[in-house]
């Protein structure tokens, strides 16, 4: 197996496909990356047995072949060689690597390709396609509210329901729920499925900005096609929860804040807050919004008030200081909604501007 690389090229292939390689596996192969060469075509494969992704870029090849080749110290030495092209001389049989580069040669062993695990690749799956920012966007709004309760599987995952106009993303571990509904986009199918937190930000970590992702999916896996990219990624397999039904539609008492005073208000608050509870309360009445923080254990209090509008009876209500500061940290506005209710009922938080198409719903449940 013989071909000439781009240090650069190569580099950047391995970079995207590592998010899939396992550091202590229980098959020492998947720490490695899985070369197979047809022609000029250098296919670059890793495997965690949840996630696989697979990448294929050009070289100059002048004899096929495949193997797995280690992967920490095949990315650590090409990140260390400036852009030059390098040669690969690798014998299949005794599975020595030996790579040549202007500065000199660098030898390893590498492992049986027939000890990969076989990528699946899509076949008669349904199908649509997706703009790479919805999917962006949908990952980084959405990840922070999944639970990490192994004992609620369905909620240790993003839900992505496809209905046929319109694309949602939810995540929650019910104490914080997450919506973003994008509503411009063409699908024949409707669906819901629940992708792990895992595979969702590792594929939200390799898609390029503004194009066309093409998207299988079938009762247990889902794949991710651009740019002569595949993502695949088993499918948690459980009924995501009716978060619409959670959402309260009468929450009549509105304040809206300007979001960045209001976040750095209770990043202060937080010092003084409980650390068992993280809990502020605000106090609320027409003009004023007034935080309050104590821990009794220590003795620690922390009052501020700020500037706001407000719509409605005066209202105290409790909440997790640390959720309110995640939620209002992935809201783009300037100025922040939210919505609350006398009796206890979640808050309901969205920005006070969105863009056009787009829906997005934050709500936090209240601590009494």
């Amino acid at each position: 197996m013989k071909f000439v690389v781009s240090t650069t090229a190569l580099t950047r292939a391995l970079q995207m496909t590592s998010g899939a390689l396992t550091a202590h596996p229980v098959m020492p192969v998947l720490e490695d990356f899985l070369f197979e060469l047809h022609g000029n075509n250098l296919s670059i494969s890793t495997s965690n047995l949840e996630v696989s992704i697979n990448v294929i870029i050009e070289v100059t090849g002048t004899k096929d072949g495949k193997i797995a080749i280690p992967g920490k110290i095949l990315l650590d030495s090409l990140k260390m060689l400036p852009e030059q092209p390098v040669s690969f001389n690798i014998d299949t049989d005794n599975r020595g690597i030996e790579i040549t580069a202007t500065s000199g040669k660098y030898k390893l062993v590498g492992e049986k390709a027939e000890d990969f695990p076989v990528i699946e690749r899509p076949d008669k799956e349904d199908q649509l396609t997706l703009q790479s920012d919805q999917i962006i966007k949908g990952i980084e709004k959405s990840s922070f509210a999944v639970s990490n309760d192994e004992m609620r599987q369905n909620m240790r995952g993003i839900n992505m329901n496809i209905d046929f106009n319109q694309l949602t993303f939810a995540a929650t571990d019910a104490h914080k729920l997450v919506r973003y509904t994008f509503r411009e986009m063409e699908s024949n199918v409707a669906t819901s499925i629940i992708l792990t937190k895992k595979a969702m930000q590792i594929l939200g970590g390799i898609l390029p900005k503004n194009i066309p992702v093409t998207m299988h999916f079938n009762k247990t896996k889902a794949f991710f096609s651009f740019e002569k990219t595949l993502l695949s990624t088993r499918l948690v397999e459980a009924k995501f929860p009716d978060y619409n039904a959670v959402i309260p539609v009468s929450n009549d008492n509105i304040l809206t804040v300007t979001r960045l005073e209001f976040v750095s208000a209770l990043r202060r608050l937080s010092i003084f807050a409980s650390k068992s509870t993280n809990q502020i309360v605000m106090s609320i009445n027409d003009g004023s919004l007034t935080l309050n923080a104590q821990d009794l254990d220590f003795n620690n209090e922390a009052t501020e008030q700020l500037g706001c509008t407000y719509e409605g009876s005066p209202i105290n209500v409790g909440v997790n200081c640390k959720n309110l500061i995640e939620i209002l940290s992935l809201i783009d506005s300037d100025q922040v909604i939210l919505k609350l209710s006398q009796d206890n009922k979640p808050i309901v938080i969205v920005p006070s501007e969105q863009d056009p198409g787009e829906d997005l719903l934050m709500l936090i449940v209240t601590i009494s």
